[in-house]
């Protein structure tokens, strides 16, 4: 393999790592509702994607390495792009707090300056309270650490929120007791 063909293949590696990391930021701007932000992500993508395409395409008789490299990029770029997403600053999620001291936690997350919905119910091992913090994706880990402050025996999931009808926010209680 001569050194043109080593830098094209590195090139197409890191266009492709480009490409596919920014199709996965355009697709949460679009689920988030950032359409300007999607068009952007869309607009580069697709240039970067055209360009490295016509290039494998006419070289790929005489060079395989070149489509190797292509789809090396791309699966590098999938497990970029999912690693950017976490990053990215906007979009809500939803942390989900399962706990035994519900009063204690709600209060303290509450103190913090969160806003928690608390839900009682009965699990395998008697009464348990389950706690909803929606966020922005920033503030999750925020929301995340108080918890286990403040009991680091609860069990939290985080989930991204695909939409929500802010109208209906002010009908979500604070606070419900059996």
């Amino acid at each position: 393999m001569t050194w043109d063909i080593l830098i094209g293949c590195m090139v197409i590696i890191i266009a492709r790592i480009g490409d596919v990391s920014l199709g996965t930021m355009r697709t949460v701007a679009v689920v988030s509702g950032h359409r300007g932000l999607a068009w952007i992500f869309g607009l580069l993508e697709i240039i970067i994607w055209v360009f490295v395409v016509s290039s494998v395409i006419s070289h790929i008789r005489t060079e395989p390495a070149y489509g190797v490299a292509f789809a090396v990029g791309a699966a590098t770029g999938n497990f970029v792009g999912v690693t950017l997403q976490r990053w990215l600053p906007f979009g809500d999620q939803v942390v989900r707090i399962f706990t035994r001291n519900g009063v204690a936690l709600f209060d303290g997350l509450r103190r913090d300056g969160f806003g928690v919905t608390r839900f009682e119910g009965v699990g395998r091992d008697g009464s348990v309270s389950m706690l909803f913090v929606q966020v922005r994706r920033a503030r999750a880990v925020l929301v995340v650490r108080a918890a286990r402050r403040l009991d680091p025996g609860c069990f939290y999931t985080i989930h991204d929120i695909r939409g929500a009808h802010p109208a209906l926010s002010n009908l979500v209680p604070t606070s419900v007791t059996p």
